[in-house]
């Protein structure tokens, strides 16, 4: 995806909403007080809103596609995460003052004015909103950005908000004036519980939570046909703004050689990559036992310790014969040990049997050792 782009469209869908915003919020406001209409007031309050929450976006859409530094290794994506927090909490705050502002006029209805006036902004304003609704829709499915769905749903409130503001009028220009108030305090409920959607959504974002668990199937599975992994476990994944990040151990032959499980790995991520279109991230742990239900090494020496162990032993055990490399293997809780040597060592009385029986003795008088191998070369 072209990041240039998805910005550059984001930030023009989102001045087109400010403008529109701004001048809604000036009419509704405008003509609500003209005509004495508290829902219209609530809902140019709205539309204030929606300014705030479009400066909101654009700087998020500006800040979240930034190269990755020192201070964010990971990337800016959770700015759009934080944006959408930030809009939830602004909405709710707009959401309660309409509510406790229109329950107080509850009690005392004003009669409305100016009918056909009122009329005609409202209806402009749910045609205006719906439209900013499916074009910013559009442009978010486009650039895959739940930001910009955010707020094309809260573009969507606003048309359902006028709605309710069309029918309090209605209501109140025919003999029932508190249909007005009540028009608000809908309205005043309808932007608090699209607030917590959002808020709920980008919160679970914010606290890790896992992508769709069919999503999560499916990329095991994939993982899981991939030539030389055994098995897949302790998959994780998270959301991170419109991109996905995931970690994974795969379980693989204990004795392939480094570059062949690093090899691996890469092809983990390519296959990973390729099921998730967002993903963006992915650490793979090579595993040579399934370490998700126990954890087999933690009383074992690491490398430098255990070839200490092993060097004493041999020279204590008398043991010449030249070892040109030692590799260790940490299976099943033991250390099994590889020995190479130069064929050389076979040109004396020595038989492999020998070498190894030898070998074997020295190792078995060993805690935490287990099976050896002997190889032999001319190098």
């Amino acid at each position: 995806m072209d990041l240039n782009k998805r910005t550059q469209a984001s930030q023009k869908v989102t001045l087109v909403g400010i403008t529109v915003d701004f001048l809604l919020a000036i009419l509704k406001v405008i003509t609500g007080s003209i005509g004495n209409s508290g829902a219209l007031i609530a809902d140019g309050a709205h539309s204030f809103s929606d300014l705030l929450s479009d400066g909101l976006v654009l700087y998020a859409t500006k800040h979240s596609t930034l190269d990755a530094d020192e201070e964010h290794p990971y990337g800016h994506n959770r700015f759009e995460t934080v944006a959408i927090l930030g809009l939830a909490i602004i909405l709710t705050i707009v959401g309660l003052g309409i509510i406790l502002d229109a329950m107080i006029k509850l009690s005392n209805p004003i009669t409305l004015s100016h009918s056909t006036l009122l009329l005609n902004i409202t209806i402009l304003s749910i045609f205006s909103k719906e439209a900013l609704y499916w074009y910013t829709l559009k442009v978010a499915n486009d650039y895959k950005s739940d930001l910009l769905k955010a707020n094309a749903w809260h573009h969507r409130s606003d048309a359902l908000s006028s709605i309710v503001v069309l029918i309090g009028i209605l209501g109140s220009l025919n003999d029932y004036p508190y249909l007005d108030s009540i028009a608000a305090i809908v309205v005043g409920v309808m932007i608090i519980y699209i607030a917590w959607k959002l808020g709920l959504n980008a919160t679970k974002e914010l606290v890790d939570t896992s992508i769709d668990a069919q999503q999560v199937a499916e990329l095991k599975h994939a993982l899981g046909q991939i030539n030389d992994v055994n098995s897949v476990h302790s998959l994780r994944t998270r959301k991170i703004g419109h991109t996905i990040s995931c970690d994974v151990h795969i379980q693989v032959d204990p004795f392939l050689s480094v570059s062949e499980g690093h090899i691996i790995s890469i092809s983990v991520e390519r296959v990973a990559k390729k099921c998730l279109k967002n993903l963006n991230d992915v650490t793979v742990h090579i595993d040579v036992e399934d370490d998700e239900t126990n954890s087999p090494y933690k009383a074992l020496p690491e490398r430098s310790e255990a070839l200490g162990i092993l060097t004493k032993a041999l020279f204590n055990n008398k043991y010449s014969s030249e070892i040109s490399r030692i590799q260790l293997h940490y299976l099943e809780s033991k250390i099994h040990v590889d020995f190479y040597l130069p064929l050389k060592c076979l040109q004396t009385d020595n038989t492999a049997d020998k070498i190894l029986t030898k070998l074997q003795e020295t190792v078995n008088n060993l805690d935490n050792f287990g099976k050896i191998k002997v190889y032999f070369s001319q190098n």
